[in-house]
């Protein structure tokens, strides 16, 4: 699977004196799956064109995160770009992997050919107690 990722960083000005730096990343790759309806193989194309902040701790991270409508990082000597990609495509993924239309015919049942035969045939066990209770069981 080939994935195409660049990621472009910058800085911009968040208010007075005040520099922040943002990442973009943007990924594309088609990931083979198993479609939930027919059961063959499906390419899922998966796409990510997103916008980081960066601040300098955890705890900044975290409250700033729920605020704002972009995503909030950690800025540290640690961080890992790739990790990043991965996460971001892996969100990406359809929860519910499908064709738009199966190339095959979607068997909706399960039954089988002799499953009717089988239930005709089968002894009641009721039956089998009252033969007990007799003493008709041979």
């Amino acid at each position: 699977m080939a994935v195409n990722w660049t990621a472009t960083g910058e800085i911009r000005q968040g208010g007075p004196d005040q520099e922040q730096v943002w990442l973009h990343l943007v990924a594309d790759a088609h990931v083979p799956l198993i479609c939930q309806r027919c059961l063959s193989p499906v390419e899922s194309p998966l796409a990510v064109d997103q916008y980081f902040r960066f601040v300098a701790d955890e705890k900044t991270a975290e409250t700033q995160d729920e605020e704002s409508d972009e995503d909030v990082l950690v800025l540290s000597k640690e961080f890992d770009l790739m990790a990043l990609v991965e996460d971001e495509l892996l969100m990406a993924l359809p929860l519910v992997p499908r064709h738009e239309a199966c190339p095959t015919p979607v068997r909706l049942e399960a039954a089988d050919a002799d499953f009717e035969v089988a239930a005709t045939e089968k002894i009641n066990p009721f039956a089998v107690l009252a033969k007990l209770q007799s003493g008709k069981l041979s």
